[in-house]
């Protein structure tokens, strides 16, 4: 290998690539640099002072603007060469947006927000790539370019022309010097380069957690949005074609009965009852439309509260050990109540005549819910079904569930979500 290394080929493709490596490393504190060159020369209208402390605040901060503008390309080109010269692929680790989707309301959701347009969808998108631990891997790495790789991989290309520029000079000393340089960046050339890969699976790759994490985040994302989107569909078909009709018709019996109330009461009589059996139907059917949607005890008193609401008006025995205040974030506490109560109705299901217990606590880092039943036992968590839907939507908050079912009971099921409480 080290004979390998020692050929001119080898020698002058080191060189290549070192320099190419430092001059992708070099583009950013390059850039900068000419920053306050320019306004010395008063390329902007304004003459470079060095006394004037705001025009060092001014050089700083269009510094830092222009490290966070070219931190991506310059990361995208270090993955390309990479890619090529050491057969290695370093995945940018960037979240995959869903596509802004148009919904029934006439906005569009682009799993964040909801906006007017598909364009500030797309947009809202793009600024939110700031956010992300990817973008700032790029930054941090645009710096280990600037500082490290730039240095090092000129260090070759620097002993050459230092050896050019000392051969110019008849005197002994001077020849050695440059035969010292010469051999310095042939010896160099092939190795220098390659300090990049180490360094880029340092502080450009995403840690193995997260790269296994990215699939499955995607997959949930994905989920979620088409879930969303035909749950609003749901409603707004169910309403036009449903409780919208419904209280149409009331409120055309209810005017037919006003004009008959002297003429014809007993007719007028029949249309109000008419009317009240229709919005009857229509109250059971918006309460059936809105099955899914927040609770309104959720909404205003937290997940205590509402898994004590569903205990009491569930038709088993259920027992709710819980702290009096009790308040987490609205997409955790959501997930708690539906999760739990999934896990109440699960047990009345299999076995009505059971006790449940349901016991909520903080935990080390996070919220955990315990619900007990004596009941015959056997519960697993199925392809599908209500278990498996309960696992999916805790997995998008990091949070599990366990069930420990041995045949003959009990079971307990344990929801842990990462959080803290208030």
């Amino acid at each position: 290998m080290g004979s390998a290394w020692s050929s001119p080929a080898a020698i002058g493709r080191g060189l290549w690539r070192s320099v190419v490596y430092a001059g992708a490393g070099l583009i950013v504190p390059a850039s900068s640099a000419l920053l306050p060159v320019a306004a010395w020369l008063g390329v902007n209208g304004d003459p470079w002072s060095w006394v004037n402390p705001w025009s060092w605040v001014a050089i700083a901060i269009m510094i830092t603007i222009m490290t966070l503008v070219l931190a991506h390309p310059v990361a995208k080109i270090y993955r390309w060469l990479l890619r090529r010269w050491s057969a290695i692929t370093i995945d940018a680790g960037q979240r995959v947006h869903p596509e802004p989707v148009l919904v029934s309301t006439g906005y569009w959701w682009n799993g964040y927000s909801y906006e007017r347009s598909r364009r500030d969808a797309e947009f809202d998108l793009r600024w939110r790539r700031v956010t992300e631990p990817a973008f700032w891997r790029e930054v941090r790495w645009v710096l280990v370019a600037g500082l490290v790789i730039g240095p090092l991989c000129s260090a070759p290309l620097v002993a050459l022309i230092g050896a050019g520029l000392a051969f110019t000079h008849p005197s002994l000393a001077a020849i050695v010097l440059g035969l010292v340089l010469l051999v310095a960046a042939a010896g160099a050339a092939p190795l220098t380069w390659r300090a990049v890969a180490p360094l880029a699976r340092r502080w450009l790759q995403a840690s193995h957690v997260a790269a296994e994490r990215i699939p499955e985040l995607e997959r949930q994302r994905a989920e979620m949005l088409a879930t969303h989107d035909a749950e609003i569909r749901r409603i707004e078909r169910d309403l036009h074609d449903g409780a919208q009709a419904r209280l149409v018709a009331v409120g055309l019996d209810l005017a037919t009965a006003e004009r008959l109330m002297r003429d014809d009461p007993d007719q007028a009589l029949a249309l109000l009852q008419a009317a009240r059996r229709g919005t009857s139907a229509s109250l059971a059917e918006l309460r059936e439309l809105v099955r899914g949607v927040y609770p309104a005890v959720l909404i205003e008193r937290g997940a205590v509260d509402a898994i004590r609401a569903f205990a009491v008006d569930s038709p088993a025995e259920v027992h709710v050990d819980a702290p009096d205040r009790f308040r987490l974030p609205s997409p955790i506490e959501a997930a708690l109540y539906f999760g739990v109560a999934e896990l109440i109705t699960n047990a009345v299901k299999h076995a009505p005549n059971a006790r449940i217990d349901v016991v909520l606590r903080s935990t080390e880092g996070g919220i955990e819910a315990i619900v007990r039943d004596d009941g015959p036992g056997g519960a697993t968590v199925g392809a599908s079904g209500g278990l498996a839907g309960i696992r999916r939507r805790l997995a998008s908050f990091d949070s599990t569930l366990n069930i420990t079912s041995p045949p003959g009971g009990p079971t307990e099921a344990t929801i842990w979500a990462p959080c803290e409480s208030s």
